[in-house]
């Protein structure tokens, strides 16, 4: 028997729409973000993830505004204490985790992520959170992520999402060029930042932060 060939992304253009650049972190403070006050913090300019005891969810911190097509320019590494990986999340909501028996408040489970993560470092790649897991990244995307990534230094990266692609620039070099096959699954939604279930402690750092809505289709920080 012949297997299937994989479903062809379509491409889906650009949206239109009111292009501006926002500063979604002013250096200071959580000023237009939301999530837990005890798991994130703001330290000499960087916003700070960090939890001491288990976590038994992945939670996120949410951008107040919504987002359809646009341009991220952020830093972010992990701490010293952790290997689990982080992320970015987009085109999604915001739920309670479901299905894990969870006590929203007491379990720290009311700000989670139901939409697309770009995940890094630890492995990279994309992933669909509370849908269809993880999402299909050529190798030699992968490959070309865990080459020009840090595991525990600062990694500068621009995500363009427009349409139904994500592009990922990391360190200067453009490493993923990714068109979701179900554009069905993609709805403007909040930005959001992961700090990643685990039973051990964890910290992560970000920092830039800065968002424009509709960009030109263009890479600002590819080198090559």
């Amino acid at each position: 028997e012949k297997k299937a060939e994989p479903k062809k992304a379509p491409e889906i253009p650009p949206h239109k729409g009111k292009s501006e650049t926002i500063k979604l972190f002013n250096g200071k403070d959580l000023d237009g973000w939301e999530g837990y006050k005890d798991l994130w913090s703001v330290k000499d300019g960087v916003i700070v993830a960090h939890n001491d005891k288990p976590l038994k969810v992945s939670t996120y911190l949410f951008t107040k505004g919504k987002f359809a097509d646009f341009r991220l320019l952020f830093s972010a590494k992990l701490g010293a204490i952790n290997e689990t990986h982080s992320g970015v999340a987009l085109w999604g909501k915001q739920i309670t985790a479901p299905g894990k028996g969870l006590d929203p408040v007491k379990d720290h489970a009311e700000y989670t992520y139901q939409g697309h993560l770009v995940m890094f470092p630890s492995g990279w790649g994309l992933y669909d959170l509370y849908r269809r897991n993880g999402l299909k990244v050529p190798a030699e995307m992968l490959a070309a992520e865990r080459k020009a990534g840090k595991q525990h230094d600062w990694n500068d990266m621009e995500i363009l999402a427009q349409g139904n692609r994500i592009r990922l620039v990391l360190n200067g070099k453009l490493v993923l060029d990714w068109r979701d096959p179900e554009p069905k699954l993609i709805a403007e939604g909040p930005i959001a930042l992961q700090l990643h279930s685990d039973q051990k402690a964890q910290e992560v750092l970000f920092k830039g932060l800065e968002v424009t809505t509709f960009p030109e289709e263009k890479l600002l920080t590819a080198k090559d």
